[in-house]
């Protein structure tokens, strides 16, 4: 794996994380008015509205693959996270929620090298436990975090990983655009089904939102197959963790929810620990190219 091959993953992770924080902040103010199934079906319904303008006719032949139960599976994980994390922010703030969920990255790097044949070395372990410190430092026991709607984002972070790791699996073998396309028509059929029976009629400008919520969950999970697709899982799970910052940013333009003393000494080793991962990575492949140059 090439450095550029590796900083280009980094990236789009990084990307992506920005991205979904957003989604989850827009979502956190329409889950106040309206239900969480709606605002759960919208960012899938969303998804596969940019995804068939983006297609048109091609479509037809991205949605052909040799493994169509691999795509249910990931898109079952994926609609679970979602589920899961969007109904966890009528309980809690935005920030703890995604601390909670941040614990998947220990997941994708253990899994990672039990079920695809990753390398589990000590840089990319010692980033996911330092994150996972940091992580630990924002949800410091207690802080009235851990409870009964707690298990929620925790439920996010095991079916995340899962997402994930199919991502990694599937985009290895077939385009982007089908797992892109399978994600989106699997969380409208199934998020359709309660609908009828949660359904409140949006504002005009709330309308804007539920689209934005779409736009910016399309957006991510891009970022997130490309970087999966293109980068070792246990490379980039760390810089998940960045979900914590700017989570915690969102929380302060939109609610004006102000991080504590403890949330920025969290976020600080949790940066700290990305920026650690990135620097060794992209320094391990340049040597490698070095040596094959030689």
């Amino acid at each position: 794996m090439s450095a550029k091959t590796t900083r280009d993953g980094i990236l789009l992770m990084i990307l992506a994380v920005f991205l979904f924080t957003a989604m989850d902040a827009v979502a956190k103010g329409l889950i106040a008015r309206y239900p969480a199934p709606q605002v759960i079906w919208a960012r899938f319904a969303g998804q596969a509205l940019i995804v068939a303008l983006l297609l048109g006719p091609r479509m037809g032949p991205l949605l052909r693959t040799n493994h169509p139960w691999l795509h249910v599976l990931r898109s079952a994980f994926q609609f679970l996270a979602t589920g899961f994390f969007f109904l966890s922010l009528a309980y809690i703030g935005l920030p703890e929620a995604t601390a909670l969920a941040d614990t998947s990255p220990v997941l994708i790097t253990l899994g990672a090298a039990l079920f695809l044949g990753e390398r589990l070395g000590p840089r990319r372990l010692f980033g996911v436990i330092a994150a996972l410190v940091g992580a630990l430092i924002i949800i410091r026991p207690g802080a009235g975090v851990f409870s009964l709607a707690a298990l929620l984002p925790l439920a996010n972070a095991v079916a995340y990983a899962g997402n994930a790791l199919l991502t990694r699996h599937i985009g290895l073998k077939e385009p982007f655009w089908t797992s892109l396309m399978y994600g989106a028509l699997f969380g409208v059929i199934v998020g359709g089904v309660a609908l009828p029976f949660v359904w409140v009629t949006p504002s005009l400008p709330d309308l804007g939102l539920f689209f934005l919520v779409g736009c910016l969950g399309s957006a991510a999970q891009l970022c997130i197959i490309r970087s999966f697709s293109t980068v070792e899982a246990s490379v980039v799970a760390p810089f998940t963790y960045l979900g914590i910052v700017f989570s915690t940013g969102w929380s302060i333009a939109f609610f004006d929810d102000w991080p504590d003393l403890y949330t920025v000494v969290g976020a600080s080793v949790i940066v700290s620990a990305g920026l650690y991962v990135w620097h060794r990575e992209t320094q391990a492949a340049r040597a490698a190219e070095a040596r094959k140059t030689a």
